[in-house]
């Protein structure tokens, strides 16, 4: 491995800890404003950060010219989210809580990667500096795997993510002739959802605080609450409609949204992605509403608590109103096939989303017409560009190590005591990047407090590589990488 590039991720890495150090201070800030007695734990936590970011970003500030290769941004890209969770936990660790390493830690990760899994309870009654730094967590996670998705994953060819090289290539040149443009798009339709979404809480009665911290983990579909019964506890039709149409939203392509600016309906009807989520969207919605309505609940009843509950699964937010988990066999099947669905790739959802589902439907309906007429030549393509064999290996390959990660994951899991059903539930959604699994143990209605510490760090795991696409975390563990 060539030194500089270590050295490069070393001093990008000081970059993003001075950041988040920077971020600390808000948390900070509130508590000191509401005599609250954490803001010594985030002031402490952020002067930490600050030096430790500050030492690697002066000792290799002139690592020498580094082109951001393939190699580098898979460096870059692991070890920050490794950094980053890191020290993003230091602030429970020094908070009135006194949680254990592993809770601080598990808290940490699912706030970066946006899962919404939640090892702490008394939420309610909990310093506002500590629910807001879990939201922020939330906030910058989510508009980070947005800006990983669309400058990293498409250079190192990871799972068909090569297709959205193209596609972002397209956009610069016609809309955004430079890299910084097509950010500040970006990063103004994450900000203008959080504060449009923020707006609509507020005027459906949620209180200034939930509404923010609500918003900030709605857009970033990660789901942290500040409040045990997550969305459930406001028992508001309004709130849920609002939450439901930000889920929803916030599953789309940010990028989609600087196109509606430019091309109107248009914009809609070029991707592919859209028009598929919104059919799995409504045709999931549906089928969970027809099945409470058979099972004696009340069909207004039932629209509105599948709308929302199957809304939050398939967009990987995690809120939820009530324990789906126990509206029966066909609901329970449901959502944990829409785990391993997801959102639109350039979103802040995770799974394998609705891109690689639509290749592989339209492979097998390829082969099948060639099964028929064996000197047939069908042409796969995909959003108007032909998808090559590359492109479709990629994303056959990412399918078989997703399922195989799901599958060898769920076993550790269950070796730690946990049943069948939560073990595979807590992975498949930690892997999705979705928050309550399934089940008595990790399902809606609780936590993952409960779960030994074994667990919690698998799950961790599944998390992490789940919100990287599990290659870029695969390929920096292979001794060839080191090697040449």
């Amino acid at each position: 491995m060539n030194t500089r590039v270590l050295r490069f991720s070393a001093h990008v890495n000081g970059v993003f800890l001075m950041t988040l150090a920077t971020v600390m201070l808000l948390p900070a800030i509130v508590d000191l404003s509401t005599d609250a007695r954490d803001a010594d734990a985030f002031l402490a936590s952020a002067a930490l950060t600050a030096g430790i970011g500050a030492l690697l970003f002066t000792a290799f500030r002139k690592p020498g010219f580094v082109s951001i290769d393939r190699r580098t941004g898979y460096v870059i890209t692991v070890s920050s989210w490794l950094s980053v969770s890191f020290f993003g936990s230091l602030p429970l660790v020094f908070s009135s809580l006194h949680p254990s390493l592993a809770d601080a830690m598990f808290e940490t990760v699912s706030g970066l990667t946006t899962t919404g899994a939640t090892a702490f309870s008394g939420l309610d009654a909990m310093p506002p500096g500590i629910l807001l730094w879990r939201s922020l967590l939330q906030w910058i996670g989510g508009v980070g795997i947005v800006g990983m998705a669309i400058a990293m994953l498409p250079m190192m060819r990871v799972g068909g993510m090569q297709l959205f090289k193209l596609e972002s290539s397209d956009v610069s040149g016609k809309a955004f002739p430079k890299v910084t443009q097509l950010a500040q798009a970006i990063g103004t339709a994450y900000v203008g959802l959080t504060f449009a979404c923020t707006a609509g809480l507020l005027m459906t009665g949620m209180n200034f605080f939930d509404a923010i911290n609500h918003a900030m983990t709605t857009i970033a579909t990660g789901g942290f609450s500040t409040r045990d019964a997550s969305v459930g506890y406001y028992h508001s039709v309004g709130i849920e409609v609002v939450l439901t149409v930000f889920m929803a939203l916030s599953a789309l392509p940010l990028i989609f949204y600087a196109k509606l600016l430019m091309r109107g309906r248009q914009a809609v009807l070029e991707d592919e992605q859209i028009a598929g989520f919104l059919k799995i969207l409504a045709v999931a919605i549906l089928a969970a509403t027809a099945w409470n309505v058979t099972q004696g609940m009340a069909p207004l009843r039932a629209l509105r608590e599948s709308a929302f509950n199957v809304t939050s699964i398939l967009t990987d937010t995690g809120f939820s109103t009530t324990d789906f988990s126990r509206w029966g066999s066909f609901a329970v099947g449901l959502f944990f096939l829409l785990f391993f669905i997801g959102g639109c790739a350039g979103s802040t959802a995770g799974a394998v989303k609705i891109f690689r589902w639509q290749i592989l439907f339209a492979s097998a309906r390829a082969h099948l017409k060639t099964a028929l007429s064996p000197s047939r030549v069908v042409v796969l393509k995909y959003q108007d560009r032909i998808v090559d064999a590359d492109t479709l290996g990629a994303v056959r390959n990412f399918l078989f190590i997703y399922l195989a990660t799901f599958v060898f994951l769920s076993l550790l899991v269950m070796a730690t005591g946990l049943d069948f059903l939560s073990s595979t539930s807590a992975i498949a959604q930690a892997m999705a990047n979705a928050g309550p699994g399934l089940g008595p143990v990790v399902g809606p209605a609780s936590n993952f407090g409960g779960v030994p510490d074994v667990a919690k760090w698998l799950i961790m795991a599944a998390m992490i590589l789940g919100r990287l696409e599990l290659a870029t975390v695969y390929v920096v563990l292979l001794p060839e990488f080191w090697l040449i």
